[in-house]
């Protein structure tokens, strides 16, 4: 995910200003996984962008309450343990979950989280989408690398101590 200062994934209208530069680390870390798990909105802005090509059009499952239909590419669930079960019966054994925030906090609420990649942004919104949707979980982490991706953005990448 990519975030700015203060934590926030997108403004409230869904815009997200981000530099040319964090699309590009966006991209680079996207296309090493085969599959991704998307909350509904996220899925329907990429998908308008056609954003899934340039991240090498992987298996995607899409979290919904809404009934849609499934295609060759493109699944819909109703939870984080359903799409987790639907990816390991296509042999998927690693997952970018690609947000947003309503999305992320699920998983993290059903503990389903191994690592998190973080690219920060220098930009402050007063008020956005968070990173996390309010819920009832804590968790620690443990910092397994800091990369500079230019004279502003800053990758980092942790694992959950479980």
């Amino acid at each position: 995910m990519t975030i700015t200062i203060n934590g926030y994934i997108a403004k409230e209208n869904d815009d997200a200003p981000w530099s040319d530069e964090l699309w590009v680390s966006y991209y680079n870390i996207a296309k090493k996984f085969k599959a991704v798990v998307l909350g509904r909105r996220t899925f329907e802005m990429m998908k308008e962008v056609n954003e899934f090509e340039k991240i090498g059009n992987p298996f995607i499952v899409v979290l919904t309450k809404k009934k849609q239909q499934n295609t060759n590419n493109i699944f819909f669930v109703k939870s984080p343990t359903e799409a987790l079960e639907l990816l390991d019966k296509k042999g998927f054994k690693e997952v970018l979950i690609g947000g947003g925030g309503k999305l992320n906090a699920s998983f993290m609420k059903e503990n389903l989280v191994d690592e998190m990649l973080i690219d920060i942004e220098p930009l402050i919104f007063g008020k956005g989408i968070k990173l996390f949707a309010e819920g009832d979980f804590e968790k620690k982490l443990e910092l397994l690398e800091t990369k500079r991706i230019s004279n502003n953005l800053v990758h980092l990448h942790y694992k959950f101590i479980k």
